[in-house]
């Protein structure tokens, strides 16, 4: 690999930096709040209304930082809801673990309750959508879920349910996870913060940029 000269504005030097002491995190911002009907779950084209950079010199605070930043409300206890398709069953049940063993409850509809079951999670089965009085929708509209991670499952019914939890999360403010790399980041996130209520604040003028 070959470097060119840059020309750089006053102030500024060429040559390869050495990797700082801290890290950097950007995260995108998604308005869903202000949009009705509108399925949350990201597809390739979709685009952020901004982004936040948050820097800590530990990475999980970073991120964490990030994900606060972005205005996920991370839940400190309380029960997380999974609805999960198949296809992402397995790395779901080592989330579910990591999030069980640090004192959450979890919850999930009566499939993949079973898959997790199967491998040894402790799980409450949910009512589905469809199940008639006081469903899961029912349990997130008055705070009994503190966050959901949701697959997308195409087709029938099941497709249908899927997009009224995304939605009532949005309209109740309750983080709602559709990816499997998110759901596992910020799993790793809230085993490096649990416990820990302060999280030290930086000014960017205060970094050491040399």
């Amino acid at each position: 690999m070959r470097y060119g000269r840059v020309h750089c504005g006053p102030g500024f030097k060429t040559g390869l930096r050495h990797f700082p002491d801290y890290y950097a995190v950007k995260a995108p911002v998604f308005s869903f709040n202000k949009m009705t009907d509108v399925d949350i779950s990201l597809g390739p084209e979709m685009k952020s209304t901004g982004e936040v950079m948050a820097i800590d010199y530990q990475f999980p605070r970073a991120l964490y930082k990030a994900f606060v930043a972005a205005g996920t409300n991370i839940p400190e206890e309380g029960t997380i809801l999974f609805t999960i398709a198949d296809m992402d069953k397995p790395e779901a049940a080592s989330i579910a673990q990591g999030l069980s063993e640090l004192g959450y409850e979890i919850k999930a509809t009566s499939g993949t309750a079973a898959f997790l079951r199967s491998k040894n999670v402790k799980v409450t089965e949910a009512k589905k959508v469809t199940d008639g009085e006081h469903d899961l929708l029912d349990d997130i509209k008055e705070g009994n879920i503190g966050m959901v991670i949701n697959t997308l499952t195409h087709g029938g019914d099941v497709a249908r349910d899927g997009f009224k939890i995304r939605r009532s999360t949005v309209e109740h403010a309750i983080p709602c996870l559709t990816s499997m790399d998110t759901a596992n980041a910020l799993q790793h996130v809230m085993t490096a913060m649990k416990g820990r209520r302060i999280v030290s604040i930086v000014a960017l003028q205060d970094l050491d940029w040399e």
